[in-house]
């Protein structure tokens, strides 16, 4: 492996592999040498601030005894000896600190991948909108469209962190930043530590738009070409001849072309082991259907089926007692299932379009949606999503022609 000669404070020039930028090996060098400062001054404590808040208030002391239980996944020349004084400088150590810098630091280089012992994948939403940032991290860009000084999902996922109740059912939210001139929240990597997992990601709710987005009453062309596109029938006589239809229009369709108008929830993509993810399911729309691929997805694991039927119920639980979402439609979100062989998990994902609710209104997540009540059919579809999970058996499934693929 080519590379390139780095020189700390009071040490020697070491040869360090170019995989990773030489800005990271920088920051690595002055990691390494607060190391060695901690080990030569063992009452001394860290100074607060951006290495601080950096490493997640994790201390020195527990990185390096981080980096001797993984040297082995990251090394690829024999480990040297256990540095003693500030000149022994190990390349492996250096770039396990060059990694772990990284974490907080960019989206994931070519090497920081490689190092990952999870695989990681997008499922679904726009590309390119998820990055994996470091061991057990992601960054998801903020929504077009958001005003500069408005992060609807970064404000939900902050109250939901700060809910006893929910807390436990959302991924872990770190921090906002800015990089490259674009802006991020960081967040827990649910696939992190699952090996070759099931996943399954489902959309939520009878309606996935926001009521401000349909406000507009004009007749739109482009919106009918879309529409005739997906079905030329759909269309009424009167659109036709108008060869133009509404946005509120246009979005009903959309949503009855799916599971979601009917069902509440729609399964929007499936990753199966070692199979590439499957995102093209708007056929798998009837209840039949609908069981059908997810007895498919849990297969004979009892165990699996029966562990993310409780998580979900715990979920719907949770979302009952909190009141955030007794103040806030919840549009466009998702369940977020994953199971392997040893771990099973399900979380609440996605809140960009989540938005508080005029005052006066109060919305049970479960009534019919009409213009101004806020509704979103979110609890509707979990309770469905919960009844289809919870009766489906792959032996029935085998009678109903696989529509997924």
């Amino acid at each position: 492996m080519s590379g390139t000669g780095v020189k700390s404070r009071g040490a020697e020039t070491v040869s360090l592999p170019t995989d990773l930028p030489v800005r990271l090996y920088m920051r690595a060098l002055r990691q390494y040498q607060k190391l060695i400062d901690l080990k030569r001054f063992s009452q001394e404590k860290v100074a607060a601030g951006k290495d601080e808040d950096r490493w997640r208030s994790k201390n020195e002391g527990a990185l390096f005894k981080r980096w001797k239980r993984t040297t082995s996944s990251v090394e690829t020349t024999p480990a040297a000896p256990a540095p003693t004084t500030p000149s022994s400088q190990p390349s492996d150590l250096l770039k396990f600190l060059a990694i772990n810098a990284l974490e907080l630091s960019a989206p994931a280089s070519d090497a920081l991948l490689k190092s990952r012992s999870s695989e990681w994948f997008q499922l679904s939403g726009h590309p390119g909108s998820l990055a994996p940032a470091g061991p057990g991290t992601v960054w998801k860009r903020r929504a077009a469209g958001d005003h500069p000084a408005h992060n609807p999902e970064r404000d939900a996922y902050e109250a939901l962190a700060a809910c006893p109740h929910m807390r436990s059912a959302i991924p872990r939210f770190y921090r906002e930043l800015e990089y490259g001139g674009e802006h991020f929240i960081e967040l827990q990597d649910l696939l992190h530590g699952f090996r070759d997992p099931h996943v399954m990601d489902i959309k939520m709710g009878t309606r996935t738009f926001l009521e401000d987005e349909v406000s507009n009453a004009r007749a739109r062309s482009d919106l009918y070409e879309k529409m005739v596109r997906l079905d030329p029938n759909a269309p009424t006589e009167a659109e036709h001849v108008a060869r133009a239809v509404t946005k509120l229009r246009y979005m009903q369709f959309r949503e009855q072309c799916s599971s979601s108008a009917e069902q509440g929830f729609r399964i929007e993509a499936v990753k199966l082991p070692g199979q590439p993810p499957l995102t093209d399911l708007q056929k798998v729309k009837e209840p039949k259907q609908l069981t059908a691929a997810v007895a498919r997805f849990f297969g004979n694991d009892e165990r699996a089926r029966r562990a993310i039927a409780t998580r979900l119920r715990e979920i719907r639980s949770l979302f009952e007692k909190s009141d955030f979402f007794r103040t806030h439609e919840i549009v466009g979100s998702s369940i977020f299932i994953i199971y392997d062989d040893e771990r099973v998990g399900a979380w609440l994902i996605d809140f960009a379009k989540t938005r508080r609710v005029p005052n006066e209104i109060k919305v049970t997540h479960r009534e019919p949606w009409q213009q101004g009540n806020h509704e979103e059919g979110f609890l509707y579809g979990l309770d469905r999503l919960i009844n289809t999970i919870e009766t489906a058996r792959l032996s029935e499934a085998m009678t109903e022609p696989d529509v997924s693929r």
